[in-house]
This record gives structure tokens, sequence and C-alpha cells, in this order.
């Protein structure tokens, strides 16, 4: 993968793309960072490998490494944050470990730990206090973690939530967004060998199963990420990241909750592993081979950056966006 390496000018530079900035905000750190995730409208906190850990509480302007001692081999590849000083990181491969932290990352509880050589876990995704993590599928049903006090605990749901794999169907850990809590429905995409939607509704114990026709079929191909605006709006980007500049079916758009899709008159311009709504209307993406903007719903992409990223996170408000990427880097987009 090309590094692009950035000047930085008074530790901030700024870089114009196509009508979009850029702000750099990190750059250098040896770490790829997928976890990405902010608190209200300051607050931002940043996950990855060789364990590391970061927080900034002022849009992203200076940052606090917290990253937790004795797990420096792990690759924390998705976070979920609660309060300036409360979080959760989750690791990928083995041993598949879970964290928390109540005082800003100074000290870290491990809440979870999985020895298993089969298990990978892909992400999480919270609403409240309840949240899951998702997993690789293990004897033909992906792993389904719960926990219902903001990442304190988990309980292994896999037995009693049975999302069934097809052979060859699993999920992706490129950016922590491949599952989403709508609700009482949990979404989740998957990819390999079969792409679907997996909708997962609660309250009424009920699995509803639609297939997603996005590149897939072998393995590297399928859905990497998905934003929901509700229950039934929503957008699913992927493709395949060893070809990243090969857009060929890389994103679909939903209104019924993924009975039926549609492809963007303009679609995005390679392989995307995150997309983030916005507004309604203006909505991004971002991939290894470059990002991406949509101002119309997601109907029309434009490419900005040919900057390799690999995941989005916005504030509370919108009005920050930050990008987060395997060279070690952070930028904020500038409007």
């Amino acid at each position: 993968m090309k590094k692009i390496f950035v000047p930085l000018l008074l530790s901030l530079c700024a870089l114009s793309l196509h009508g979009q900035t850029f702000e750099t905000l990190v750059e250098g750190r040896k770490a790829s960072f997928r976890g990405l995730e902010t608190y209200k409208n300051k607050v931002v906190w940043v996950s990855g490998s060789n364990g590391t850990v970061g927080k900034s509480l002022d849009a992203g302007k200076t940052w606090t490494w917290v990253s937790p001692k004795g797990y420096e081999k792990l690759d924390f590849r998705d976070i979920e944050v609660f309060s300036a000083k409360e979080a959760v990181i989750v690791s990928a491969g083995t041993p598949a470990v879970i964290l928390h932290t109540k005082d800003g990352g100074n000290t870290w509880k491990e809440v979870y730990r999985n020895e298993d050589p089969a298990i990978f876990l892909d992400g999480m995704d919270f609403q409240g206090k309840i949240g899951y993590v998702l997993g690789d599928p293990i004897g033909g049903a992906f792993r389904l973690l719960k926990s219902t006090d903001r990442g304190q605990s988990w309980t292994d749901v896999s037995d009693v939530i049975h999302l069934f794999a097809e052979s060859g169907e699993a999920a992706f850990a490129a950016s922590g967004s491949s599952l989403q809590v709508i609700n009482d429905w949990l979404y989740i995409g998957s990819g390999g060998a079969y792409s679907s939607l997996l909708k997962r509704n609660e309250k009424e114990s009920r699995l509803d199963v639609v297939d997603v026709p996005i590149w897939s079929g072998s393995e590297g191909t399928g859905i990497f990420s998905i934003d929901f605006l509700n229950a039934r709006v929503g957008v699913v980007v992927g493709g395949n990241y060893m070809s990243d500049k090969d857009n060929s079916n890389n994103i679909l758009l939903t209104d019924n909750a993924g009975l039926s899709w549609n492809k963007p008159t303009t679609p995005v311009f390679g392989y995307r592993s995150s997309v983030k709504y916005i507004t309604p209307d203006r909505l991004l993406a971002t991939g290894t081979s470059g990002s991406d903007i949509s101002e119309d719903g997601g109907k029309n992409w434009r490419n900005f950056s040919t900057e390799s990223f690999n995941v989005i996170a916005k504030s509370k408000d919108g009005k920050h966006i930050y990008f987060a990427g395997s060279n070690g880097n952070i930028v904020r987009l500038v409007r």
C-alpha cells in the first residue's frame, strides 16, 4: 500500500482536494486505524493495530494516547464511545479480547476473552446501553455477543440468536461498520462467497435474510459497511479490496429495508470500506483507493481524494467529520 506523507504546517495541514479540504490531525503513528468513534461534538476516539488507542477532547486538535498495557500485539478493529472517559474496544483475531475503560483510558478492564483459534470478531454497535459484537461464522453461524450495560459485560448469544451463514459467507472487520443497531433491529451486512443483509428483530425473535446483489462470490468481496437512516432507508458499500480501484458493483441503496436494491446513477469510484450519512442528502464513502461524496442521497457520487483511509466518523452535530487510515493517519474534513 502506497504511503502518502503530508508535511505539517503549524501542526495542522490543509489539503485542497476538488472542493473538499482535509486537515491533518495525526500522521505517522505506527498503527493501522480502523476503529473511529465520537461522543457529542468534540470528543473523538481511535483504535487500531499494535494495541493503539487514542482520544481527543477538542475535535482532534490535540491527542492523548491511552493504549492498554499488555495488549500491544492486538489489533483493535472497533471502538464505541459513551463519554470522554468511557469506551469499549474489540480486537480481531485470536485471542478475541474486549476491553472497557471508565477513566479515559488510564486503566482498562478485560471484559471478554476467547482463545478459540476459529474466533474472529468483526465489529460492534450500540444503541444506548445495548450493544452487539459480530464475529465470523463458526459451525455455520455467525458469532454474536450481547451487552446490556454499555460493554461492561458480554454474553455469547450465538446459540440463542441463530445467524446462519452460507458456506464461504463471512463479515469484514475493515471499519467495524458491517452491523448496526436500529431500534429493535440488528442489521448485518455479509460478504465472501455470498452477500446478504441479515435483519434480527429482538422483540419478535425474528430473523429475515435478504439477498444483496453487490459484488460478491469470492473471498475479499461483498458488503464491508452499512449505514441506515432508519429501518427502511440505507446504503451498503464494499466491492473487492484486492482490486480497490474497480467500481463495477460496489454500492447499493434501499428504501424498503433491503427488499429491493438500486444502483446509483454515478457510483463510488472503487472499493469502499466505510460509508456514512452526514445528512439525509449528504453521504461520504471511503476506502484504500479514495473518498467520494454524494449530495443527493447517494444517487450520484463525486470522487474528491485518492488518499487511502479505512473509516469515517462524524460528531453528533455533523460539523466535524473524521477519516482514519492504515498509515497511522487521522484527518478532519473541512467544508
